[in-house]
Formats: C-alpha cells, sequence, structure tokens
C-alpha cells in the first residue's frame, strides 16, 4: 500500500475545542491526497482524547500519559506516521482551502527543499511573521533587553522579522514557525527530529538550523494559508511559559553561538535573556493580579 502523500502531526495539550477545529479543518482540505493525522495528547485532562476517539476514529490517537512538550511529543508523531512529507501542526490551528495541497505539490517541485511554511494569519485576517531570518547579536540584544522597548522600530528587530517585506511572495527564508512547518521525510530523517533538549519554543529555529547546514532549503509558500489563533495552550499558564521561553533562548544561544563567541563575553547575551525574563515575569504576574481582582467586579454586573 502506498505511503500517505502527507502525515499531519498534532501535539495536543487540554485544547478540545481548538483541537477539533483543527482536525476538522484539515480532514476538509485533504481532497486529492492521502493524507493521515497523526495526534500526540500529552495527558489532557480536558477530554481531549476521548473526543479525538468518538468523533475522528481514522486520526491515529497516540495517549502520552504525560505532558512531554512539543519536541518530544512531534518526534513520537513522526515515528507512526508513514507519508512522504510531515505536517508538524498545532493544534490551534484552522487550514484554508486548497494550503495541504499547495505544500506538498511545493515539496514534491522542489527536490532540494527540506521544508515549507505556510502564512500564518490571525483570525481577522492580519499576517502573523511566521518566517524570519536567524537570530543575530544585534537583534538578540534589542529584543531579550530594556532596548527593545526603547526602540521598537529599530533596523536589528525589522531585519530579524522581515519585516521590509510583505510576505505575500515565495521565498527562501532561514527558518519558519513551528505552528506549521511541513518537512520532507528525507530531511526529517537526514537532520534528524526535534532537540528534546527544547520543552517547547526555539525548536523550530533549531531544526531549520540543522537543515541549512545538512545543505537543505527553505522556503516560505504564502498561496498556504493557515490560520492561527496564538498560544491557546501556553496561555493556561503564562508565567510557567514565559520561563520557558526564556530557558529555550539561552539553550539555542548556548548550542549554536556562545562557542564562536569570546569566552569573556558568553554570559552577556545570557544575562539579557534572564532580564528580559525576569521583565515579563513581572509583567506577567501584573496582569494575573489584575484579572483576578477584576473578575468579581465583572461578574456582579
Amino acid at each position: 500500500m502506498p505511503s500517505p502523500d502527507l502525515s499531519v502531526c498534532i501535539v495536543n495539550w487540554n485544547t478540545r475545542s481548538d483541537l477539533e477545529k483543527a482536525i476538522a479543518s484539515t480532514l476538509a482540505d485533504a481532497d486529492g491526497l492521502q493524507v493521515e493525522v497523526v495526534v500526540v495528547d500529552n495527558g489532557s485532562t480536558d477530554g481531549s482524547a476521548d473526543m479525538v476517539r468518538q468523533s475522528f476514529p481514522s486520526v491515529t490517537l497516540i495517549e502520552s500519559g504525560e505532558n512531554l512538550g512539543f519536541s518530544r511529543g512531534y518526534n513520537l508523531a513522526a515515528e507512526h506516521a508513514s507519508g512522504r512529507h510531515l505536517l508538524m501542526l498545532n493544534p490551534d490551528t484552522e487550514v484554508r482551502g486548497g494550503a495541504l495541497a499547495a505544500l506538498v505539490k511545493h515539496l514534491d517541485s522542489h527536490p532540494k527543499t527540506g521544508a515549507v511554511g505556510p502564512r500564518l494569519v490571525n483570525p481577522d485576517g492580519s499576517l502573523q511573521h511566521s518566517c524570519r531570518r536567524f537570530p543575530r547579536p544585534m537583534a538578540a540584544i534589542f529584543r531579550n533587553t530594556p532596548l527593545g522597548r526603547l526602540f521598537p522600530g529599530n533596523r536589528f528587530t525589522r531585519d530579524y522579522l522581515m519585516a521590509d517585506w510583505d510576505h505575500h511572495t515565495p521565498r527562501e527564508v532561514d527558518w519558519l514557525s513551528g505552528a506549521a512547518i511541513c518537512i520532507r521525510r528525507e530531511a526529517w530523517e537526514q537532520v534528524g527530529g526535534f532537540d528534546e533538549g527544547f520543552f517547547m519554543y526555539a525548536e523550530d529555529i533549531d531544526w531549520c538550523l540543522r537543515a541549512h547546514r545538512a545543505g537543505w532549503q527553505v522556503h516560505y509558500l504564502p498561496e498556504a494559508v493557515i490560520m492561527h489563533h496564538i498560544g491557546r495552550g501556553s496561555d493556561q499558564r503564562p508565567l510557567a511559559m514565559v520561563i520557558q521561553f526564556h530557558r529555550s533562548m539561552i539553550r539555542f544561544y548556548r548550542k549554536h553561538y556562545a562557542p564562536r563567541w569570546p569566552v569573556y563575553i558568553r554570559w552577556l547575551p545570557v544575562a539579557g535573556i534572564w532580564a528580559r525574563a525576569a521583565l515579563v515575569a513581572m509583567e506577567t504576574l501584573w496582569r494575573m493580579a489584575a484579572a483576578r481582582l477584576c473578575a468579581p467586579r465583572r461578574g456582579r454586573r
């Protein structure tokens, strides 16, 4: 029996409603393709697994029994997938018509491309910057220190976000958002799966960097459109996610950049990232406290 054209791999943690929409939109867009869907449920307590079993019996469901994180979850999904290509898809996404076929066609017609990503949009249709340049020292300084707040339109951040380009034309890019990244199986097997040292965040930057070093190209394809509700899973534990994000940034820096920096200044980016983490954590705590204070008032109206 021939392999499916595409294996859509979804890692879920307590986002039942979003997961249902993601699977439904994926299956609805599979017309003309052989598509399998593999869901890894990371110990959800909201009935996500039962929903998949009852509503989508054709979907391969793997219950991990614990929160493995995104990297381990996607690697587990890939082990159970049999498609020629792998679409790593967040559960808080909805596939727009024709996106799956466009991604598969692009990989089939560009043999040097190891991964291709769609244009991600917000629910209102506005653009998400889902493809970026690899972080460079000055961009890291402005994004990971208070300087970014003082100079939000600085050229280093704009360069990192590729903000001077309208994102409506296909092109080769440095890296793609892991919210939706379609990977050629040959590239996945050569480069290896996601680095499981990244619980979540930065595993996509790391994989794309390793793919480039292995000789693969990474492409952005705007004609494939996927809607992304940012942070539906991470918003459930905002403070923990702030810490996890910055830990991942430090791991990425130490893995790929620190060895090339002079020993006497290697600590600077780490200090800057932790300083930013402290600032964001305080802001998060403030918002959480404000939300608790406002909640009873809203209830009395």
